[in-house]
C-alpha cells in the first residue's frame, strides 16, 4: 500500500528461504505471484508460477495449479496455454505410472505428449521426450509371455522412429533398434513388425545389405508368414526377382499348405511372362496332400488356363476337381465354362450336358438346396438364351413345404423342406410296388389257408 514493491519482493523471497522446501506453502507462492500480477509483471508472475510448480509435490500444489490455469487464460497467449495443459497432463502421467510402472499404454500416451511438444531447435524437448521413453524402455515384462510384449514393443518402435523423424538422429535410431533386438527373446517368440521397420530403416539409410541381414536374421531365428511376405515385398519394391523366387521357395518350404503363396507365385511367374513357371508351380501346389484354401488355388488355376485359351486342359482341370469334390459351384462354373467356349449352336447342348450331369449327381448325393442353386442357374441360361427352353427347368423345379422333426429333447421344430417332382414319382413308384407286394403276400396267405381248409375236409369225409 505504501509503494515499497522492492521491498515487498524481498519479503516474499525471505519467506520462501526461510520456509525451505520442507515446510514450502503453495499459498504464499500463490500470493506472491498474484502480488506481480496487480503490478502487470506478468513475466515475473509467470515465472513464480513454474518455479513453485517444479518443486513442490502434486498433493501440496492443487490450489497453485488451479491459480496458474486462471493466469495463463487470463494473461497467457496460445502457447502457454497449451503448456499449462500439457503440465497438467505429465502430472497425471507420472501419477500413473508411478502406480503402475508396468502401464504401457500410459507410457505410450506421455510419450507421445512430449514428442508433439518436442522440436530440433530445442534441445531440452528432445531430451525431455527421451527421458521419458528411456524410463519406459527400462521397465521391460518380467515373463517372456507375448501377450504381455505386445504393448511394450511399441515403445521401442516409437522410441526409433521419434529419433529418426523428429531428433534426426540416424545413429541413436540404429542403437534404438539393436538394444531392442538384444533385449526381445527371439528363441520364445519375436514381433515381426520390429524386424520390418527395422530393415525399412536401414532401406531409407541406402544400406540395402544391413536390411537384408536383418531379416534374414529373423526368419533364422523365427520364421512367420508376415516375415517372409515383408521381405518378398521389399524384394519386389528393389525388382529383384530372382531374390524373389528364391524367398517364396524357402517360403513355401515353411509353409506349404498356404494357397495364397502358391498363387501369389505363379502370378509373379506369369507376370515376368514363365507361363511354364507358372503351369509347374500350379501342377506343383494342386498335387500337396494338404491345403489351408484349396478353392482359391483350383480357381486361380482354371483363370490361369482359360486366359491362355488351353481349353482342354481347363476342362481336364475342372474333371479332377469334380473327383475331389461335388460343390455345386464348381459344376455351375464348369456350365458357364462349356457354354462360353463352345460354338454358337451348339452352347446351349454343352451347357444342358453339365447341368443334367450335375442334377443327377446332386440328386444321388441327396443335397436338396443344391439342387435347387443348380436348378436356379440352369434356369437363367434357359432364359437367357434365345434358343432356350425353360420348360425343361420348370419341370424339375421342387415346391417348398413346411415339415416338423423332432429334436433331441423332444420338442418339435418347423423346417421348411424341397420336393421335388421327380423324387415324389419315384416314391409313388415305390408306393406302387410297396402295395403290390404286399397284395402278393395277402393272396399267398388266402391260397394257403383255403389249401388247408380243402385237405381239412378231405381227411373229415374218408375218416366219415
Amino acid at each position: 500500500d505504501l509503494g515499497e514493491y522492492d521491498r515487498a519482493r524481498d519479503v516474499y523471497g525471505m519467506a520462501i528461504d526461510r520456509l525451505g522446501e520442507d515446510f514450502m506453502d503453495q499459498h504464499v507462492f500463490i500470493s506472491f505471484a498474484k502480488f506481480e500480477t496487480r503490478l502487470k509483471e506478468y513475466e515475473r508472475a509467470r515465472a513464480i508460477y513454474k518455479y513453485a510448480l517444479e518443486r513442490l509435490p502434486r498433493s501440496k500444489s492443487q490450489a497453485l495449479y488451479n491459480q496458474y490455469t486462471l493466469f495463463e487464460k487470463q494473461h497467457g497467449d496460445r502457447e502457454e496455454i497449451e503448456n499449462v495443459v500439457a503440465t497438467k497432463r505429465r502430472m497425471l502421467y507420472e501419477a500413473a505410472v508411478k502406480k503402475d510402472e508396468h502401464d504401457y499404454d500410459t507410457w505410450l500416451d506421455y510419450a507421445r505428449l512430449e514428442e508433439e511438444a518436442a522440436f530440433i531447435e530445442d534441445p531440452q524437448s528432445i531430451e525431455r521426450a527421451r527421458d521419458v521413453y528411456e524410463r519406459a524402455i527400462a521397465e521391460h515384462p518380467l515373463v517372456a509371455e507375448k501377450r504381455l510384449w505386445r504393448r511394450y514393443i511399441y515403445l521401442w518402435l516409437n522410441y526409433a522412429l521419434f529419433e529418426e523423424t523428429v531428433a534426426q538422429d540416424i545413429g541413436r535410431a540404429r542403437q534404438v533398434y539393436l538394444a531392442c533386438n538384444e533385449l526381445l527373446p527371439h528363441k520364445s517368440f519375436t514381433f515381426a513388425k520390429f524386424w520390418l521397420q527395422y530393415a525399412w530403416f536401414e532401406i531409407r539409410q541406402l544400406d540395402v545389405t544391413a536390411a537384408r541381414r536383418a531379416l534374414g536374421m529373423a526368419i533364422g531365428k523365427c520364421p512367420k508368414d508376415k516375415l517372409f511376405r515383408g521381405y518378398i515385398e521389399m524384394e519386389l519394391e528393389l525388382r529383384e526377382f530372382d531374390r524373389v523366387r528364391i524367398l517364396y521357395s524357402k517360403y513355401l518350404e515353411f509353409n506349404p499348405t498356404n494357397c495364397t503363396t502358391w498363387v501369389e507365385f505363379a502370378k509373379l511367374e506369369m507376370a515376368l511372362g514363365e507361363s511354364e513357371r507358372c503351369q509347374a508351380l500350379f501342377d506343383m501346389a494342386i498335387d500337396q496332400p494338404t491345403l489351408d484354401m484349396p478353392e482359391v488355388l483350383w480357381k486361380a488355376y482354371i483363370d490361369f488356363t482359360y486366359d491362355l485359351g488351353d481349353f482342354d486342359k481347363t476342362r481336364s482341370l475342372y474333371g479332377r476337381l469334380l473327383t475331389l469334390t461335388d460343390h455345386v459351384k464348381v459344376w455351375i462354373s464348369l456350365a458357364q465354362f462349356e457354354y462360353a467356349v463352345a460354338l454358337d449352336a451348339e452352347k446351349l447342348t454343352a451347357a444342358r450336358s453339365v447341368y443334367e450331369r450335375a442334377y443327377k449327381r446332386l440328386k444321388e448325393l441327396g443335397l436338396k438346396e443344391e439342387r435347387m442353386a443348380l436348378l436356379e442357374a440352369w434356369g437363367d441360361v434357359e432364359t437367357e438364351d434365345r434358343m432356350g427352353d425353360f420348360s425343361l427347368v420348370e419341370k424339375k423345379m421342387p415346391k417348398r413345404v413346411r415339415k416338423r422333426r423332432e429334436l433331441e429333447d423332444g420338442s418339435l421344430e418347423e423346417y421348411f423342406d424341397y420336393v421335388f417332382p421327380d423324387d415324389e414319382e419315384q416314391g409313388a413308384r415305390f408306393k406302387l410296388l410297396a402295395k403290390a407286394h404286399l397284395w402278393k403276400q395277402k393272396a399267398r396267405k388266402s391260397d394257403a389257408s383255403s389249401i388247408n381248409n380243402e385237405s381239412r375236409e378231405m381227411e373229415t369225409a374218408d375218416s366219415s
